[in-house]
């Protein structure tokens, strides 16, 4: 159990020795006086004629008592401290979770990751001597922030860069990577999981193979927060105007009841659009519906929804959103007199903006960035828009089919019922006269099937749904029954939910954003939550920002022919993350242990011990002083030597 200064600065005050024993060599100026004799006072007469300001230092019980009382405090103010037992294992990998519960706060306004960073530091302090660690970050995805080593001032500054993400964790996975790294090697490998036990994946323990340690880091908190939002346009009925409906779940994750408000805001805007009180007990949710009429220029705009008071968890207390445009929708048809069939079926939805423009001036004319476009006869390369319908193309590649032979006489025989596209219609009995065979990547873009082959398809790239129909629809009875209207619907529908997200799935905080922009966009700049800016490059109108760790809004700008913006908001919406209550993670058994952050602590400080003992020298000093001399009986007493002169003459006589 070797020793340790925590703080040796204190030492400092050891130099106070010096001044202590100069006191005490020093001689002390004495008043002159006239006596009789100064038989009495030999001793100041030796020093009144020394030539010297110094005299013997002479060891008393005050000066002893004296020194070692200013050398318990130095000792005490450095903190002194004893280490314990060292850390066994060859090698030791060093888990941290740092899911969005870490950033909890404790009532002294300490979040759980600095005390997980504590405790990742005193064991590194305590490896054995030559042992090697490594520490994993376990956020959304594991990540290896460094990788073996025996250098400690490496891993420390490695570990002082490890942060808390606002995302949903997954402990085994990062359990699982420092699992694979450490079980090839030879040796006594153990795993140092620290986490606060609030996981999303509880099991995350169930299948270790290595001896693991487990510190538990945090205690139950009061928490409450928005674990769902969406927003979505209406009409209101009284109004007959739209209406945005912002729907929530608020739920309240301690142990006493709460109230609460739920507020909705527009981003940068202090005065709320709508507001609610809830109270809610222990371990209740509840939904809540906030509405507002919006302004003609708000859609796109940021909301956000907000729980106050605030408490130890304020990542879920905020909820993102973008006010969505209405109902109505633009469908451009290119050329503008195109299948007059499918123009019939669009009109029938009277939320429909049908617009029109040639083959050749597609590329060039103003098509909204949201809009349905809709081709017949080719297929462009590069079309501005959202989603996309081709009718009838050339033969030749169409974005990821190929569109060969003419075939004649065709019955449908299947199509793909689970496609959002195909859903609620059937096509028994439809009959083309003529169409083109189509080759798909994979037997899963195959839309609509006869016994010659395949005729529809999914031309989808990434961000933008695309449907292709090789052959007219006017050369079939499809158009005659109610499916090719609900088809129609379908693809209008489908296009509303891509414009109303702006993006391909849910805006999560720990997965990627994938985010529609113009084709001909190479390169589009990022700022995150914290005011950050990064570019990422775009393909085939989508970019995708692979870091998303904070909740809030990431806004995204671009340049060139079609210059433009959007922002996208990313929520956390975990129910686990938001539980931050301890729960118990199933093991294997014997082969994990578990233990707390204060029991782990490898130095156990005695400075407080030291400091009563210099107190106790220093009144023993005291006391010293301030004591009454003993007084001698009679018996004891003896005379006074006679002076040598005195002697001399009782000689003489």
């Amino acid at each position: 159990m070797p020793f340790e200064l925590e703080s040796p600065a204190g030492l400092w005050l050891l130099t106070l020795l010096a001044p202590l024993i100069l006191l005490y060599v020093l001689k002390v100026r004495r008043q002159r006086v006239v006596v009789a004799s100064t038989w009495l006072w030999a001793a100041a007469a030796r020093d009144l004629l020394a030539k010297t300001p110094f005299r013997k230092l002479i060891a008393s019980v005050p000066l002893l008592l004296q020194l070692l009382a200013l050398v318990l405090l130095a000792l005490a103010a450095s903190r002194p401290a004893l280490r314990g037992a060292a850390m066994p294992g060859d090698r030791v990998a060093l888990v941290i979770d740092t899911s969005a519960s870490m950033n909890a706060l404790a009532p002294d306004g300490t979040p759980r990751i600095v005390e997980a960073r504590e405790a990742a530091a005193q064991v590194l302090r305590t490896l054995s001597p030559g042992a090697e660690a490594m520490i994993v970050d376990a956020g959304r995805e594991a990540r290896i922030a460094s990788p073996l080593d025996r250098d400690t001032r490496r891993l420390t500054a490695a570990l002082d860069a490890v942060q808390a993400g606002e995302v949903e964790g997954n402990l085994g996975a990062a359990v699982a990577v420092a699992t694979d790294r450490l079980r090839r090697l030879p040796g006594d490998n153990r795993i140092v999981v620290i986490t606060d036990e609030a996981l999303a994946q509880p099991n995350a323990l169930a299948s270790v193979t290595l001896p693991t340690r487990v510190i538990k880091v945090g205690a139950a908190l009061e928490n409450a927060a928005v674990t769902r939002v969406d927003v979505r346009s209406g009409v209101d009925p009284a109004t007959n105007r739209q209406q945005v409906q912002a729907f929530a779940v608020i739920g309240n994750y301690g142990a006493t009841k709460r109230e609460l408000y739920v507020t909705l805001s527009q981003k940068n805007v202090s005065e709320p659009l709508a507001a609610r009180k809830l109270e809610l007990g222990p371990g209740e949710h509840s939904p809540v519906v906030l509405t507002f009429e919006p302004a003609p220029g708000d859609v796109g705009t940021g909301l956000v929804v907000q729980l106050s008071p605030t408490d130890a968890m304020p990542t879920d207390d905020f909820a993102y959103a973008r006010v969505p445009p209405g109902r109505a929708i633009p469908v451009v048809m290119a050329p503008a007199d195109a299948s007059p069939w499918v123009q019939r079926a669009l009109l029938a939805d009277p939320d429909v903006e049908l617009l029109g423009t040639s083959l050749e001036g597609l590329s060039t004319a103003d098509v909204p960035t949201d809009a349905l476009v809709v081709v017949e006869g080719a297929c462009p390369p590069a079309v501005p828009g959202g989603d996309l319908l081709v009718l009838n193309p050339p033969p030749g590649r169409c974005r990821t089919a190929v569109v060969g032979n003419e075939l004649e006489a065709l019955s449908v025989t299947s199509w793909k019922r689970s496609d959002a596209r195909l859903r609620f219609l059937t096509l028994d009995g439809v009959e083309l006269l003529s169409a083109r065979h189509v080759e798909t990547e994979g037997p899963a873009d195959a839309l609509i099937r006869t016994r010659q082959g395949v005729v529809a398809a999914d031309i989808s790239l990434p961000g933008r749904t695309g449907t292709l129909l090789a052959f007219d629809v006017g050369d079939s009875n499809w158009p005659l029954r109610a499916s090719f209207v609900l088809f129609v619907r379908n693809l209008v529908e489908l296009a509303r939910v891509h414009r109303a997200r702006g993006i391909t799935g849910p805006a999560r905080t720990g997965s990627p954003l994938r985010v529609l922009v113009p084709p001909g966009i190479t390169d589009v700049t990022v700022e995150t939550p914290n005011g950050e800016s990064s570019h990422v490059a775009a393909r085939d109108g989508l970019a995708i920002v692979p870091d998303v760790r904070r909740a809030g809004f990431y806004h995204l700008s671009w340049q060139g022919e079609r210059p433009g913006s959007v922002l996208v908001p990313a929520n956390l919406a975990s129910e686990a993350e938001s539980d931050t209550r301890p729960r118990p993670l199933p093991h294997a058994r014997g082969s994990v242990e578990v233990t707390t952050a204060d029991a782990t602590s490898s130095l156990s400080s005695y400075g407080w011990l030291l400091a009563l003992l210099a107190l106790l020298l220093v009144a023993a000093d005291v006391w010293w002083l301030t004591r009454r001399p003993r007084r001698c009986g009679p018996e004891l007493m003896r005379s006074p030597r006679l002076p040598d002169r005195v002697r001399v003459g009782e000689g003489a006589r």
